[in-house]
């Protein structure tokens, strides 16, 4: 687990080099954790969720090509019930098809996201939208002046 909280922490920081070890280093211990010897807490931690990382640090790091495919793969059995994460999820995958130029494929996956989010217990999904819509009029200004 603290191979995961690494990983995203450097990729918030920018750092690829770090990022790519801390992921590296995650799916290393999950290939080598016995389930009887992870605690309890830390179950969740799966190869899902190294996709969803893996997705998360890229799309932070701006590298759409490898964001997009661990975060289609882990959200295509991720529930919906579990709304506020898959919201979240979502909006890291709509980021990374915005940072490709794919508006429309990041549009209809915000959309989503979006719908997902109404009614939740949590305000994180709110807030992490509102820094997704802020960058895309940034992404688009910047992909016309080219």
């Amino acid at each position: 687990m603290i191979f995961d909280r690494a990983a995203f922490t450097f990729a918030s920081a920018g750092d690829t080099s770090e990022t790519e070890s801390a992921l590296d280093n995650m799916a290393g211990a999950l290939l080598t954790t016995e389930d009887s010897r992870s605690p309890n807490w830390a179950q969740w931690v799966d190869l899902q969720e190294l996709d969803i990382m893996t997705g998360r640090c890229w799309s932070a790091l701006r590298r759409p090509l490898r964001a997009v495919a661990p975060l289609e793969r882990a959200l295509e059995t991720f529930p919906d019930q579990s709304a506020r994460d898959k919201a979240l999820y979502l909006l890291a995958l709509g980021e990374a098809y915005a940072y490709g130029g794919e508006l429309d494929l990041a549009a209809n996956t915000i959309t989503r996201a979006s719908a997902l989010a109404v009614g939740v217990a949590s305000n994180r999904p709110a807030m992490r939208m509102r820094v997704t819509l802020a960058s895309i009029p940034h992404l688009r200004a910047t992909r016309s002046g080219r």
